[in-house]
């Protein structure tokens, strides 16, 4: 199967093609904002590095988040785009799946951590090769109280592992990885094994945005105050 992986939701913007676990190209750019900007000119070089045109590809698989609200729209939109252009089918892939599946040599628990802002985290507890939870918006304190209950031997991986640590410097654990993203490899591994029918490419929202729309339309008098 060759498939593209795409990735905006969180702090790099990454395009990569795999072939039965084969790289056969990819880019990792870390970056904050800006992915909008990136993801054509990353995907056009994967494709032309890879080889075989667009037409070769059997699969498309896309980060949905949680993570950025406007980020991972671009990643989505993209993959749901082309995806339409070249009738293949597009898998949407959980962000704190792929950082756990970022630990590939890791046997142990694993706990996928994304700081949400605002006392938060986003966080997926994994042992024994599954979740033992949905992907959900934790507080800091409830996050490291699931991590300590698992007891020890857990690793810690995302953005958020630090925001946890420092806020429980006594927490145990076994390893941090504080990336900023998904690694290609987990992001192809998991869109080949995804089933299409289960894994829609649809945006996983945990919370509220943070912004608010306004109040009134532009020129439209102000309401009095009651």
């Amino acid at each position: 199967m060759r498939l593209l992986v795409i990735d905006t939701a969180l702090g790099a913007c990454t395009a990569a093609v795999f072939e039965d676990d084969r790289a056969l190209a990819v880019r990792f750019e870390p970056m904050t904002k800006g992915h909008q900007e990136r993801i054509g000119g990353l995907v056009r070089d994967v494709m032309a590095e890879a080889g075989g045109g667009f037409d070769s590809l059997d699969r498309i698989g896309v980060t949905v988040g949680p993570g950025s609200f406007t980020g991972l729209r671009v990643g989505l939109a993209f993959a749901q785009g082309l995806g339409a252009a070249l009738d293949r089918p597009v898998v949407g892939l959980s962000t704190l799946d792929a950082l756990a599946a970022s630990l590939a040599n890791h046997d142990g628990p694993i706990a996928a951590l994304i700081d949400a802002r605002r006392g938060q985290v986003y966080a997926r507890l994994f042992a024994d090769g599954g979740p033992l939870f949905p992907d959900e918006a934790l507080s800091v304190e409830e996050a490291a109280r699931r991590i300590a209950d698992i007891g020890p031997g857990v690793a810690l991986v995302g953005n958020g592992a630090a925001v946890v640590t420092q806020a429980f410097p006594d927490l145990t654990f076994t390893h941090m990885d504080d990336r900023v993203a998904p690694s290609p490899e987990a992001l192809a591994r998991l869109a080949a094994a995804a089933d299409p029918a289960t894994h829609p490419p649809r945006p996983l929202y945990l919370r509220a945005p943070d912004a608010t729309p306004p109040s009134r339309l532009p020129g439209q008098p102000r309401q009095p105050a009651s």
